[in-house]
């Protein structure tokens, strides 16, 4: 096999994006692991097609495009959502108290909106991506992602009221 070596400047952007990229994948996949498969993914997509996509308006859009399908993609795979274990988790307790618990709580939040609301929230409110940007990074419509953001939200604030709410009425 030939011994291949990466461009200076294609090393250079790695270096310099990776642990932004990772953020990103950790918040559409919610396992650090996973998160950084999927950037694994991305970058030997972005390695593979370096000449392209440095050409490319912007590098970081195609970047992010490639990242979403890799997650996307991977969420289809049903060999990857089974996950083998010897015992039961335990049952989760909601305590929320401090900054650590929000965080954790917003995370399973957005664990239970589906991929494609996942990746719009994640690239429009966390990337700070425009309509515009976040439609060309997902390959669809500017009202899909517009329709997709507000429930995707309306499913967040729902969800993060339910769990803070002390009625029991309220929270079912």
């Amino acid at each position: 096999m030939d011994d291949v070596t990466a461009p200076p400047d294609f090393e250079s952007y790695v270096a310099a994006r990776r642990p932004a990229l990772r953020r990103t994948a950790y918040l559409l996949t919610g396992d650090w692991d996973r998160a950084e498969d999927v950037v694994q993914d991305a970058l030997t997509n972005l390695f593979v097609h370096w000449r392209r996509a440095s050409r490319a308006r912007s590098v970081d859009a195609y970047v992010r495009r490639t990242l979403v399908n890799s997650y996307l993609s991977e969420k289809r795979r049903p060999w990857r959502r089974e996950r083998s274990t010897e015992s039961l988790p335990e049952a989760e307790h909601a305590a929320p108290a401090d900054a650590s618990d929000e965080r954790d709580r917003l995370r399973r939040a957005l664990a239970e909106l589906g991929p494609s609301q996942r990746a719009v929230v994640v690239l429009r409110y966390w990337d700070d991506l425009s309509v515009e940007e976040t439609a060309a990074a997902l390959g669809c419509s500017t009202g899909n992602v517009k329709s997709q953001a507000a429930r995707g939200l309306a499913h967040l604030r729902e969800s993060l009221g339910r769990a803070e709410s002390p009625d029991p009425e309220v929270a079912r």
